[in-house]
């Protein structure tokens, strides 16, 4: 009979007695091992002993103590190495007592390459030597709406180097004046480089350093008489200053983050905005897990700790609370910047409007997720995890092709948001001028022609566009969006199963070379079923009303001289169209203005094949 020993109580008196009062990381564990809590101290010891107490009045701490079975412990050398440990343990164990950081994606920047004709382009991940990075944008959706700007402003290319390289003429870049076409010598370096310039120094916040060479390069072009370039750069100069008013942020210098968060519910949102050289970039809801009874100071302190370990550092953070150890996460940001960098809270002036701009959206996004279909974010949530995205997608689209034996085909796109359809952006094309029965043709123009029109300013570019269809499909999407130079839209085909039962799709992904099954339970499949199913009934309901229009159009339409006079006289005379159609020639030709010539290609319209 073997004997079975439990594992002694955790003894906290015993424990404290070894404690050293220097700084370090604690790590409290469960009875199985489990990481139920990460903390940093300056003195482990009276951090700790203070945990133990018999007057804690903190519910969520009384629990976490009464599970506690065993406590390690880190020294370092500093407080600021505490912290810096403290912030990647969490990380790792994401420990269920902890205010825990879900966004540990980076965040997207734009590039602009190193190369004689530079491009700018869609950047996320390491920042590689080479090249110049502005950023960070708070979504890939806030910079691509920044690089369709740049292009219409500027004129800067955004085609990768192998497609640039391999030009013998314009692409539709250059035909729908996106694009100068360096890459067939139809600008010289120098004005293609001043181009460039320009594009950085508006990036840069230098907005009106832009519009003082383009007054200057218009009055020039006016001396020489060569309006037509005038009055190009007076367009350029107008648009630029629209764009600087909307983006342009009063009293913003430099690179400032905006952070405010707010509590409801047993929920956090957190909202970060982004202002990089006095420009609004956009902003971001991050939605922590926080336990119970943690405080806005607790939460704003843990966040600053987690956000900041892998991102870029501004020089100043305007926070809506204090946050604990104010002084210590100021030294520690201080030096993951190489600089000095000012954290304040009590702000007035702009600062304060810019901070109750933030505190108001903190509250409403958090209003909104509480109110909001819960089965639609887990939806997102899961499919964001089954492709690998980097973060939650704010805008789905699909195509799907619809005909009957090659004729009359509709092709169908469907819009997706986080709340579910966006029937007002729906869109239908048909589809002319291929071959019958040819779906990858269809399917090109319709991408074509939609994102073409995107490109031009009608709308905003999806975060992932599904295809009905497999790696044909993918492939012409993937060609369509590189001909128009769109970045980070990731590319999905959902191929039929077996026997073309639900359940057993095939999704191809345009950055990977193996097909994914998501099992049939996935809450991702449902979502792309549902997006796919909506693509395809829309699909089909145009191509039924395009085929019912064909029905009910005379043949006599279609026949070259005949006007509505004439076909109202062949209709009285034979009592409707039945009656047209069983005529003879000789018949018909007796018609009032029906020669025997037009009485055949009549006779024809009705008796072809």
């Amino acid at each position: 009979m073997s004997e079975q020993h439990e594992a002694a109580p955790f003894d906290p008196a015993s424990f404290l007695r070894t404690l050293t009062h220097r700084p370090g990381v604690y790590r409290m564990l469960g009875g199985a091992g489990e990481v139920l809590y990460v903390g940093k101290a300056k003195d482990l010891k009276k951090r700790v002993a203070s945990y133990f107490r018999s007057n804690v009045s903190s519910a969520r701490i009384r629990s976490m103590v009464s599970q506690i079975h065993n406590i390690e412990v880190t020294v370092t050398r500093t407080e600021a190495e505490a912290l810096l440990l403290e912030s990647n343990l969490i990380k790792e164990h994401r420990p269920r007592y902890n205010v825990l950081l879900r966004d540990d994606k980076s965040y997207p920047y734009i590039l602009v390459t190193d190369h004689a004709f530079p491009r700018l382009t869609f950047h996320r991940g390491a920042r590689k030597p080479g090249g110049r990075y502005f950023g960070p944008y708070p979504s890939a959706g806030a910079v691509r709406e920044t690089l369709n700007l740049l292009q219409k402003l500027f004129l800067v290319r955004q085609c990768e180097d192998s497609f640039f390289q391999n030009r013998s003429r314009p692409c539709l870049q250059y035909q729908i004046r996106r694009c100068t076409a360096p890459c067939v010598g139809l600008v010289n370096e120098a004005t293609y480089r001043q181009d460039v310039e320009h594009a950085v120094q508006f990036l840069e916040g230098k907005s009106e350093a832009v519009i003082r060479d383009l007054v200057v390069r218009m009055e020039q072009a006016s001396e020489r008489l060569a309006f037509e370039e005038a009055a190009r750069y007076r367009d350029q100069i107008t648009r630029l200053r629209q764009i600087s008013e909307q983006q342009y942020i009063s009293g913003a210098g430099g690179d400032v983050d905006i952070i405010a968060c707010h509590q409801a519910s047993g929920q956090a949102c957190v909202q970060v905005f982004f202002v990089r050289g006095g420009h609004h970039l956009g902003n971001k809801a991050l939605f922590p897990s926080v336990p119970e009874d943690t405080s806005a100071e607790e939460l704003i302190s843990a966040f600053l700790a987690q956000y900041y370990l892998s991102r870029e550092v501004p020089a100043e953070i305007i926070l809506s609370h204090a946050p604990e150890d104010a002084e210590l996460l100021t030294e520690v940001l201080g030096q993951r910047r190489g600089r000095a960098v000012g954290l304040s809270w009590n702000v007035r002036g702009e600062r304060a409007r810019w901070l109750e701009m933030a505190e108001r959206n903190a509250e409403l996004a958090l209003r909104t997720r509480l109110a909001s279909r819960a089965g639609m974010r887990e939806r997102l949530e899961a499919l964001a995890e089954a492709l690998d995205l980097d973060e939650l997608p704010s805008r789905m689209e699909c195509f799907d092709i619809s005909h009957t034996q090659g004729e009359l085909t509709v092709a169908s796109c469907v819009v997706f948001d986080a709340e579910g359809p966006v029937k007002s952006d729906y869109r239908r094309f048909n589809i002319e001028g291929i071959t019958p029965g040819d779906d990858y043709a269809a399917m090109r123009q319709a991408l074509q022609r939609r994102y073409t029109r995107l490109k031009e300013g009608e709308g905003r570019l999806p975060d992932v566009l599904f295809i009905d269809g497999g790696k044909g499909q993918v492939r012409q999407a993937l060609e369509v969006l590189e001909e128009l130079q769109v970045q980070g839209v990731s590319v999905v085909g959902v191929a039929k199963g077996a026997d073309r039962k639900p359940g057993l799709e095939t999704l191809v992904l345009s950055d990977s070379e193996r097909p994914t099954i998501l099992p049939p339970g996935s809450s991702a499949l449902h979502l792309i079923q549902q997006i796919r199913d909506e693509a395809h009934r829309f699909a089909i309901t145009g191509h039924r009303q395009r085929r019912a229009k064909a029905r009910t159009t005379s043949p006599l339409e279609q026949i070259p001289g005949m006007g509505p006079k004439r076909r109202q006289q062949l209709l009285k005379h034979f009592g409707g169209l039945r009656g047209v159609s069983r005529a003879g020639v000789a018949e018909l030709s007796k018609v009032p203005g029906i020669s025997r010539k037009l009485a055949q290609q009549i006779y024809d319209s009705f008796h072809e094949g």
